[in-house]
């Protein structure tokens, strides 16, 4: 488990298929991701029993809020290793959560996977609200290509972003180079 000041991150469990499944059936949520809402919670229970199946030691975690433990909220964290995503709940929408959260996840995902050379972000262009979450966290735009995915026969587009590994000077930090 992992905690920030407003939000415990954890391994996904089947107890939460109830709250995931309201958040990943809700259009406004899923209006940017690489799926339609879900309709039946067997889509729901496939998902987290996808991300249940990697383990206590996932890079793809469930939020709560700490002052609402065992509810959750979201998923937030990368897949396979390098590519961030989130899901959350709009009722917790545009109060910094995901930045919180990707402030203390970023630097453990890096010291976890060594050989990370970059972080990536794979977003629908017209989710400008994720666009700047990336961008303020650091992440640079490295692409664009037009009609990655087909929703409700509709394709949308992807800006791809970039994290590199940070590297750190030994004179000014004193504790070695982190390649």
């Amino acid at each position: 488990m992992i905690l920030t000041a407003r939000l415990l991150l954890r391994p996904a469990r089947a107890s939460d298929l109830a709250a995931m499944h309201a958040i990943m059936a809700d259009p406004r949520v899923m209006a940017f991701w690489s799926t339609d809402p879900h309709t039946d919670p067997a889509q729901t229970v496939a998902f987290l029993d996808a991300m249940i199946a990697e383990g206590p030691d996932s890079d793809d975690l469930i939020a709560e809020l700490r002052s609402a433990p065992g509810v959750a909220i979201g998923k937030i964290g990368f897949w396979r290793a390098e590519e961030a995503g989130l899901l959350l709940s709009p009722t917790v929408w545009r109060q910094g959560l995901a930045y919180e959260a990707y402030q203390t996840l970023i630097p453990r995902q890096f010291a976890k996977h060594p050989a990370l050379d970059s972080l990536l972000a794979d977003i629908d262009p017209r989710n400008l609200p994720s666009v700047a979450l990336f961008q303020k966290l650091g992440f640079v735009q490295t692409g664009f290509a037009k009609n990655t995915f087909c929703l409700g026969g509709v394709w949308t587009d992807s800006v791809y972003l970039s994290l590199p590994r940070p590297k750190t000077d030994a004179k000014s930090h004193g504790a070695g180079t982190i390649r």
